[in-house]
């Protein structure tokens, strides 16, 4: 199979060459608009094209604001700022995520905890959220207080992994019964949808990221959607070092972050905005051809769920055990054919080995099995 397998991914990719794992596109568009900032010398925090990049993303997300930030994990920690996470506060969020999230939210000085993912979304399971929260959280007013630590749970922080929606009703109303704020990272999932909503627009707060391996990138760069523009006024304040508006004198009103994406990346997103449906649709196209080719294999396909439209932003596969998942990366990789594994479980890190948790079977049997496959765009 494995060897079927290189045979078939070379054949859409119409390649001998090496494959990696999501490369990014580039037009002339891309490259008129970087040119622009460097003949203008506006290639900094200060330009046009910042926001025209951030009006593009509201009307695509139809978010009420959206704020651009220098990368994701900046986009991430100004949302937790805003939701009011504090140092000392507890935030939950998935295990099985990327370090970016919980990085995050080690920034503010609070501490991640962990609780299982969803089978079937691979994302923050309501379920598992609920008991734990049963099990070990109490009401004191509005606060949601941890029983043993008498900590704060002051935020959730799902994540839409690979593009596939978290299911956002069901923690969305477990988040408003404990007086939670929920926050999106949406990292991955532009172009995805949750019931017909983009995904980042359910919660208080989200944030988006351009890296380079992102189905569309500025370079480095993210976004930060907020749910109402007071907050976003707000927001946007912050991540310009507070600075209060004047024609000559330097006035800051208060702390602030300087998060600012620089024109030149904004210019390159602009350009990438124009090309996004274009993206969405190769890539789900890619992801019909995957489907299709592993049905009756003993793979099994990671698809949408049933109430997700997703950007299908990387493509993978449950193998049966794992050491079919280390075969099968040993294998691709050798041919030349990037493949990777999931993340290791954030608690498996020695910066939050001692973070609480919630039981992770789930999420362990996740880890053990999943193989990212190569997940580019294909120009048909």
């Amino acid at each position: 199979m494995s060897h079927h397998l290189s045979e078939f991914i070379r054949s859409l990719y119409k390649t001998k060459d090496f494959i990696p794992l999501h490369a990014p596109t580039f037009g002339d568009q891309e490259k008129s608009n970087v040119l622009d900032t460097i003949e203008t010398t506006f290639v900094s925090s200060v330009g046009k094209y910042v926001d025209e990049f951030e009006r593009e993303i509201e009307r695509f997300t139809e978010s009420p604001k959206a704020v651009a930030t220098v990368n994701g994990t900046a986009a991430l920690h100004t949302a937790l700022y805003m939701a009011g996470v504090k140092q000392g506060d507890l935030v939950i969020t998935q295990a099985l995520t990327f370090v970016a999230t919980c990085n995050a939210i080690h920034h503010m000085g609070a501490a991640p905890v962990f609780v299982d993912a969803s089978r079937e979304t691979l994302g923050l399971c309501p379920v598992a959220l609920e008991s734990f929260l049963e099990y070990n959280a109490k009401l004191d007013g509005e606060r949601c207080i941890h029983k043993e630590s008498r900590q704060v749970i002051r935020a959730a922080v799902p994540m839409h992994t690979f593009g596939h929606a978290v299911h956002l009703d069901e923690i969305q109303r477990i988040c408003k019964k404990w007086h939670i704020t929920l926050v999106e990272d949406a990292a991955e999932s532009l172009g995805s949808y949750y019931k017909g909503k983009h995904t980042g627009t359910i919660g208080e707060f989200a944030a988006l990221s351009f890296n380079g391996n992102k189905i569309i990138t500025t370079g480095g760069g993210g976004m930060v959607l907020c749910a109402s523009d007071v907050d976003g006024r707000c927001t946007k304040h912050i991540t310009t070092t507070a600075k209060v508006p004047h024609p000559y004198e330097f006035y800051h009103d208060e702390p602030g972050f300087n998060y600012r994406m620089p024109n030149l990346n904004a210019a390159l997103g602009c350009a990438q905005m124009q090309r996004l449906p274009l993206f969405l649709e190769q890539k789900r196209q890619l992801a019909n051809d995957y489907r299709a080719f592993f049905k009756g294999s003993n793979y099994e396909f990671v698809d949408e769920p049933n109430h997700s439209h997703s950007n299908f932003w990387l493509n993978a596969v449950l193998c049966e055990d794992k050491g079919a998942r280390n075969a099968l990366l040993e294998e691709q990789n050798s041919a030349g054919i990037m493949c990777r594994p999931i993340w290791q479980l954030m608690h498996k890190l020695p910066m939050f080995a001692e973070c609480l948790r919630g039981d992770l079977e789930v999420s362990e049997d996740i880890e053990a099995r999943l193989v990212n496959i190569p997940s580019s765009p294909i120009c048909r």
